[in-house]
């Protein structure tokens, strides 16, 4: 007999990247939240590499911050070494991505989800979730029922599981029920889904072997040196201090024709190739087997070999990630330069698990057919910590929303990465692990990773994320940064000798007319400390105001433009389109786009337009529709 174990008001189902963002963004908005979790000591694991950011996922770090969230104040605690991307190219593809101390990321989380205030933290498998019939077609979440039969009552339910839903693992010849590093999987909840008539997918995802750091020979191998200076994730992380810890270095190794004949030899005890893994893996991050495979003509393929912690022995070697037997990935490991006689810790794996096809989603990650349930993290059907973060954000704040009637986050494809990803997932769909890229953004140049804190400080303040101190000292930096592009736009610099021997030095030519400091600036090769000498009233500013202010000043052309298109799209973005609309009796509409148009249920015309199979003469009919 089932037994009511407590009440709360949003029940969040996994305590992995989205899963602690979600409950801590509910919780710090007030509400009552019980996190659940398989593991206590599982909370925000970092089950593949101990890194966080990277192209296009450092961007959503910053986001996450902007809006109150946690992940980059931890990434900052436990970083180890820091490197910005894509420095050889413009702003818009800067992406910080740091390594940390998987074990202090791990501490460092679990404290301050333990520490907050309105948060409860309960080890159990979640088994069911229970509705309430308002109605056939859209019942509503009333709770969540535990594997051993308890009741927990809830107003708003978040899943956030993972890999670990009906999770199997793969080494070789080899597989097992499990979730990732070997834990339980999560079994019942899959049942719930079917139950309710949800649709969903089978992914795959792997990580690669952790090697033992003496038995490694790195005179062999090529040493990668974190940069100078640290800029934080975060605002709350003290540069200073940041910047006062030593950092760890990488180092570069590649595989060689041998390191590929053995990998060619084994390909049938591949679980991967044998015809016993059906999940749709990463096309952005394969294994060694696939990249062989795939690139057979390619010599070499480069690996990194990376700290896992400040106080631990093992190396993780990014990308060589496998689902061959054990002996094989011993014979793959020791053909390479400096890892003879490495010894393994930690064998690599491929893990299978179960997640949504998320075009039943709304924009606010609710579902459309369940309401008050929301859906996070890689159960979306996304890879990766930093999307799943910025996604369980998202699904918490939003669950809070709901519950005071007021409206969602307001994120989009123009002011966010994050509001990005989700457009992606809600209305295109995705046939594999979502990872975000940079290019897969139009105004990329708009949302830059420096830019985060002014693109998003007025809608974490709206929601309630962002406090009153944090809120002011952004409008007050931003204050900073339109004030000086005016004084450099405003101050003239006349023609002179020096002027011109110093444009000489850099390559450019002599401004024989000399110029405004901002129109200085836009020549390639000069940067602000270039025109010290002849900017006599430069006032001490923050490192982050220049550095935006430059930023805006050098690409302004590009930017007003992006900005023009921004504004072109927000027509059709604040189009809205009924929920019960009649597509199949709309004429004008190709049987086609009815139906896409029928089944993604899109909430602006701008997302009817971006469904596959909905093409301009459709959005045409849906405008004269809307106009009438």
């Amino acid at each position: 007999m089932s037994t009511i174990l407590g009440t709360t008001e949003i029940a969040v189902i996994g305590a992995g990247h989205a899963g602690v963002e979600a409950a801590l963004a509910a919780a710090r908005l007030g509400c009552d939240v019980t996190l659940f979790t398989m593991r206590l000591e599982d909370i925000a694991n970092l089950p593949c590499n101990p890194s966080v950011g990277g192209a296009g996922k450092g961007q959503i770090v910053f986001e996450v911050d902007a809006l109150g969230g946690e992940m980059g104040v931890c990434a900052d605690h436990a970083t180890i070494q820091s490197r910005t991307l894509n420095l050889s190219k413009g702003p818009a593809v800067h992406s910080k991505r740091v390594q940390t101390d998987r074990e202090l990321y791990q501490r460092t989380m679990r404290r301050t989800v333990e520490s907050t205030a309105g948060l409860r933290v309960y080890q159990t498998e979640i088994a069911d979730i229970l509705f309430e019939g308002k109605s056939v077609e859209n019942p509503y979440v009333t709770g969540v029922v535990t594997v051993a039969g308890g009741i927990w009552l809830a107003k708003r339910v978040i899943i956030a599981t993972g890999t670990y839903l009906r999770g199997r693992i793969f080494i070789g010849e080899h597989s097992a029920e499990a979730g990732p590093d070997g834990s339980l999987p999560s079994r019942g909840l899959y049942d719930t889904l079917v139950r309710e008539g949800l649709a969903t997918m089978r992914f795959k995802t792997g990580t690669p072997v952790r090697v033992r750091r003496d038995s490694i020979d790195f005179g062999k191998l090529e040493c990668q040196e974190g940069e100078e200076y640290i800029t934080p994730f975060s605002e709350q992380t003290a540069p200073d201090q940041l910047n006062a810890r030593p950092q760890l270095p990488c180092h570069i190794v590649y595989t060689n024709p041998t390191t590929h004949a053995i990998i060619r030899d084994n390909m049938h005890r591949s679980a991967m190739f044998s015809g016993e893994i059906f999940g749709t893996g990463p096309r952005y991050c394969p294994s060694i087997e696939d990249k062989i495979n795939r690139f057979a003509d390619k010599e070499r393929h480069q690996l990194f070999a990376e700290p896992v912690g400040l106080d631990c022995a093992e190396i993780y070697l990014q990308g060589m990630s496998t689902s061959m037997p054990e002996d094989v990935q011993t014979a793959m490991l020791r053909s390479l330069p400096g890892f003879e006689n490495a010894e393994i810790m930690r064998p690599a794996y491929a893990i299978e698990y179960d997640c949504i096809d998320p075009t039943q989603l709304r924009t606010s990650l609710e579902f459309r057919c369940l309401a008050g349930l929301y859906a996070a993290g890689q159960f979306c059907g996304t890879s990766g910590y930093e999307e799943a973060a910025g996604l369980g954000l998202v699904a918490g704040v939003n669950a809070v929303m709901s519950l005071r009637g007021e409206p969602p986050l307001d994120l989009r494809r123009d002011n966010s990465y994050i509001g990005l990803m989700i457009d992606d997932l809600v209305t295109k769909g995705t046939a594999e692990p979502y990872r975000m890229l940079t290019s897969r953004s139009e105004y990329r140049l708009l949302l830059r990773q420096s830019s985060a804190k002014f693109r998003l400080h007025e809608e974490g303040r709206r929601v309630g994320l962002l406090s009153a101190e944090r809120y002011a000292s952004r409008v007050a930096l931003l204050e900073q940064v339109e004030g000086e592009i005016r004084r450099l736009e405003s101050t003239h610099v006349p023609p002179s000798a020096k002027l011109n021997e110093v444009f000489a030095a850099l390559g450019e030519s002599p401004p024989e007319q000399g110029g405004s400091l901002a129109n200085l600036l836009r020549r390639p090769r000069v940067e602000y400390a270039t025109l010290t000498p002849f900017d006599k009233d430069r006032p001490p500013l923050p490192t982050a105001a220049v550095e935006e202010a430059v930023t805006r000043i050098k690409y302004a052309g590009y930017i007003e433009k992006q900005a023009t298109e921004v504004k072109r799209m927000q027509g059709m973005e604040r189009a809205k389109l009924p929920r019960d609309l009649d597509y199949g009796a709309m004429e004008g509409l190709r049987l086609e786009a009815r139906q896409k148009l029928a089944a993604a249920r899109p909430e602006t015309l701008g997302q009817a337009a971006r469904i596959p199979g909905v093409n301009p003469a459709d959005v045409s009919v849906l405008m004269i529709y809307l106009k009438r």
